[in-house]
């Protein structure tokens, strides 16, 4: 299945990059899977932070690059997963990727790295760094990541570093 083309962004600070994962997290549920790609420093792990934000758990967030994921508790917990230092698509299965998705909403760092492993159906934000901002483009696979899709496109995120691209 070909992935749903979404919005896209333009987020002129952190804050405005966290704004955006504020505005997804609100559709979010228990059982999503959130795949981030980009390059280094594009920007992965500060929307994951806001996104735990308003998922409302609780500590800091920081890249599980060396423990390869972190458990957030909350109302709606987090498990925050990094691909990068993963051989093979099968690894992130073998580190729990399916228990993972019953206890939490899931967001992946590197989902490019682990593609053929993810759940068909889910939403993927694309970060590329572009001067001293960040494009943002969000698309979506299978019916749940839709849905998600389809609510963010109608969300007003309010925040005047980030506005829609083109």
């Amino acid at each position: 299945m070909s992935p749903s083309a979404g919005p896209t962004y333009l987020s002129r600070s952190p804050e405005g990059t966290a704004a955006l994962a504020r505005a997804l997290a609100r559709h979010l549920r228990v059982g999503d899977l959130l795949g981030l790609v980009g390059p280094l420093g594009a920007g992965k792990t500060c929307f994951v932070a806001g996104l735990a934000a308003a998922l409302g758990v609780k500590g800091r967030v920081a890249s599980p690059s060396y423990i390869i994921a972190r458990f957030h508790p909350g109302p709606r917990p987090l498990l925050h997963a990094d691909a990068y230092r993963l051989t093979q698509a099968e690894d992130i299965l073998d580190a729990g990727l399916d228990e993972w998705l019953e206890q939490a909403v899931v967001a992946v760092e590197w989902a490019d790295r682990v593609a053929d492993a993810l759940p068909e159906d889910r939403v993927t934000v694309a970060l590329v760094v572009e001067g001293e901002g960040r494009r943002i483009e969000v698309t979506a696979r299978g019916g749940r990541g839709a849905r998600v899709l389809e609510a963010l496109q109608d969300e007003d995120t309010g925040h005047r570093d980030l506005e829609p691209a083109g």
